[in-house]
């Protein structure tokens, strides 16, 4: 029987390598003056930026630039709305990485209102969005966030009372996701890494969600075996193209599933850590992953609520190990096994490099909410899986 489900709206999506050279053509469609927002300045500095840059004055195409260089936070939106109120803007283009995306996906909704983005944010906000917004564009330079595909911006205010809330409405999903691999190839290492882990820890948990529906779980599937055939080559050679496009395929995937399945536990705690530490999101998720697994499973084992959720860790095992005809416990837990191999081969640091102390964990786990979970998970182990990621 097929259970009931609802399908969020996807972007017009343009993917392949190359893609970017089409970039100026669509904003042309739009208008003529734009906001753009990229990344440090990787991009800017980049053979496709410096021809992106050079057919948008052919095109006549006028580009207010703005650098995001963290993760967008109430004060940042604000003041990009102030700094551009009062221009023509036709649309807001973001080229970066998931936080490039997600400030422009802020921007965009937030352009022309008096109201602060704070005022809107879910669990932090009273007010509710109507949804009106400037058109937008996503053009991704990472794999790992998904955001091109979402319909929520991550907003984060760093602190021991901080937060990260998502700014969310049906009508944010971008308008256009332009998903070109080749932009991934002068991603760093660590980058590669920790994005690359965000996304394999998203199309997990939207797989094991108990919100889960045949689309979503045939998606990540097919997202799952692009991470197994390119995430660990895509770390050991930026260069390998085919790896890249692959990993930009499972990114792109991840955030459609997550957009329609919901997370986990992984990203409960990245939302609660996140909020209270500087720390880049992909880290949290890559260190994270294995041990959440691994106690995921162990509890699911202790009753028999979801056994198909077990069917489904056995199902991810298939994927991850080259072994045929074993049982299905031999899979789960060759598949947490995995995961503990690429923790290492990857370097993930543990979270007290990122100023966690021992005697704020309770703290954590007091804000870390896991809805869309397989198993239900006590207080007492989620100390437990963070704890054992510390050092």
């Amino acid at each position: 029987m097929v259970k009931p489900f609802h399908f969020a709206r996807l972007p017009e999506i343009h993917f392949g390598n190359g893609k970017i050279a089409g970039l100026p053509g669509i904003i042309k469609t739009f208008g003529d003056t734009i906001i753009l927002l990229t990344g440090k300045q990787s991009f800017c500095n980049s053979k496709a930026g410096i021809i992106l840059f050079r057919n948008l004055e052919e095109k006549g195409i006028v580009h207010h630039d703005v650098i995001v260089s963290s993760e967008p936070s109430p004060e940042i939106i604000d003041n990009m709305v102030i700094r551009f109120n009062n221009d023509d803007i036709r649309l807001v283009v973001s080229i970066g990485g998931g936080s490039v995306i997600d400030a422009g996906k802020a921007l965009s909704a937030m352009m022309y209102k008096t109201d602060p983005v704070k005022y809107f944010l879910e669990g932090a906000g009273a007010k509710e969005h109507p949804g009106t917004k400037l058109p937008f564009i996503a053009v991704p330079t990472t794999a790992g966030t998904g955001s091109e595909a979402t319909k929520n911006a991550v907003i984060s205010e760093i602190g021991k009372t901080g937060f990260k809330r998502s700014l969310r409405h049906e009508n944010f999903v971008p308008d256009i996701a332009v998903v070109d691999p080749e932009l991934t190839l002068n991603c760093p290492k660590e980058i590669t890494g920790a994005s690359g882990m965000d996304c394999f820890t998203q199309l997990t948990e939207a797989y094991l969600s108990v919100n889960s529906n045949k689309y979503t779980e045939a998606l990540a599937m097919e997202g799952l075996k692009e991470i197994k055939a390119s995430l660990v080559r895509s770390y050991t050679n930026g260069k390998d193209v085919e790896a890249r496009t692959g990993m930009s395929f499972a990114a792109l995937t991840s955030g459609i599933c997550l957009a329609n399945a919901g997370l986990g536990v992984i990203h409960g705690f990245a939302s609660s850590i996140g909020g209270m530490y500087d720390i880049p999101h992909g880290v949290v998720c890559g260190t994270l992953m294995a041990k959440s697994n691994e106690i995921n499973v162990r509890e699911l084992r202790k009753t028999s609520v979801n056994p198909a959720a077990l069917n489904k860790y056995a199902s991810l095992g298939k994927i991850f190990l080259d072994k045929t005809g074993k049982t299905n416990d031999y899979y789960i837990d060759g598949f947490i096994e995995y995961l503990n191999r690429l923790t290492n081969e990857f370097q993930l640091p543990g979270l007290m490099k990122y100023g966690l102390k021992e005697n704020e964990l309770e703290m954590i786990c007091a804000k870390t909410e896991i809805k869309n979970n397989p198993v239900e998970l006590t207080k007492e182990v989620l100390f437990e899986i963070i704890s054992d990621r510390l050092l």
